[in-house]
């Protein structure tokens, strides 16, 4: 283990750190590369009017919008983000699923011993680990995957997520790790917030209550950049979401049990959509009942899902797959009487403006006023490799669109 500054007592307990054998210092450690997720974070949350921080940050450099990949959740899209293949190809398919083995496996983003499994992470490689192999030390915090031996290669620095440690905290950790000395110092850093996603659920996108969420994560972004300029670090901050987030109500619902029956098989997720495995030897009734025309929904089997979906093909696909309407939900009975009157949700359709991203940079590489179209987000993958000098893995993006942002030989300060 390497010792890190410590940032309290708490902090020494909650916060796991691991290292394996030092490489050589890098021009990326004085010149960092920062990766900041804010959960759930519309494009059009900036323009509410309480974003100081990301609005002077978009206007010194890059702001854009991006389309989710399929489907819209947290865990396929945040590795998505990072080893540039679409959720179908890089093996985290949903918040939960199954691998049918054998033996048969489970997952679930609650569940640590699972989060912490390679097994479930090592279809594709992330950023971290090309990083971490051309000796640019990497400290992903909170990142899905980051806890695990990715191709058996832990990141230099990482920490066991905790949902209860500050915006604040979670910044100062950041900083920490950019106080080591040069040659212990990370090149390349994520940090992750998830305020905006939960009260984005609990109250949905257009709620007043979700202004503070909104204003604390902001405030911690600009904590993250004073901290970096009273270091003299010229990083390359690059600021992405998963997903957006659209309104539901109580009742825009279709009830579980009215659609498939009991007993024709399990249901792994409801809500934005219903992924479902049969019963052995009722597989016929359960595609019967699911592939029934009904309204405010549509269903496959995981062979005919459209292809412009880019899903479907993983063994861990469930077998069927029915999408939700966007701001209809399909939950259980027993659910019901939980609902909120108004609420949020994601995993609706990816063309769905309500489940765009957003996308802000700045930065030493990042061309200011840059503003390109919409793009998808696994060309934040070739960004990254771009900004960090790799030569990256092949994956599904491209700079087409997104390269504008970067500046170009004698641009570069």
């Amino acid at each position: 283990m390497r010792p890190l500054p410590i940032l309290s007592a708490v902090l020494l307990f909650v916060l796991a750190a691991c290292a394996h054998a030092p490489g050589p210092a890098q021009d990326a450690s004085s010149r960092p590369v920062i990766l900041v997720s804010i959960d759930g974070f519309r494009p059009d949350y900036l323009d509410r009017g309480i974003t100081p921080n990301l609005s002077t940050m978009a206007a010194e450099g890059a702001r854009a919008e991006m389309r989710p990949s399929f489907p819209s959740k947290t865990f396929p899209n945040h590795y998505t983000l990072v080893t540039g293949l679409r959720p179908d190809r890089n093996g985290i398919v949903d918040n939960t699923m199954e691998d049918p083995g054998p033996p048969l496996r489970r997952f679930a983003m609650a569940d640590r011993e699972q989060v912490r499994d390679a097994f479930w992470w090592d279809d594709a490689k992330p950023i971290w680990v090309s990083a971490e192999e051309a000796g640019i030390r990497a400290a992903p915090m909170f990142w899905p995957g980051s806890e695990a031996a990715v191709r058996g290669v832990r990141p230099t620095y990482w920490t066991t997520f905790q949902m209860s440690l500050s915006p604040d905290a979670r910044v100062d950790q950041i900083l920490a790790w950019l106080d080591l000395p040069l040659e212990e110092r990370p090149g390349f850093l994520t940090l992750y917030f998830d305020e905006v996603d939960t009260y984005g659920h609990m109250y949905g996108p257009n709620a007043t209550e979700l202004d503070p969420a909104i204003a604390r994560t902001d405030s911690a972004i600009g904590r993250l950049r004073q901290g970096l300029k009273a270091r003299g670090l010229d990083a390359n901050l690059v600021v992405v979401a998963d997903h957006g987030m659209a309104e539901v109500r109580a009742e825009k619902v279709v009830v579980l049990e009215d659609v498939v029956p009991p007993g024709l098989g399990r249901p792994l997720t409801t809500g934005a959509f219903l992924t479902f495995v049969p019963e052995a030897g009722r597989e016929a009734e359960a595609k019967a009942a699911l592939l029934s025309p009904r309204p405010h929904m549509e269903c496959w089997e995981k062979a005919e899902i459209p292809a412009r979906f880019h899903y479907g093909r993983h063994r861990r696909a469930a077998p069927l797959f029915c999408l939700m309407e966007t701001g209809w939900e399909i939950a259980p009975r027993g659910s019901l009487a939980r609902r909120r009157a108004v609420g949020g949700n994601h995993g609706f359709d990816p063309e769905d403006p309500q489940m765009r991203a957003v996308f802000v940079a700045a930065g030493p590489d990042i061309r200011q006023g840059a503003r390109p179209p919409v793009f998808d987000n696994v060309d934040v993958y070739p960004l990254l490799a771009r900004l960090l000098g790799l030569a990256g893995e092949p994956g599904d993006g491209d700079l087409d669109e997104v390269g504008a942002v970067l500046v170009h030989g004698s641009e570069r300060r």
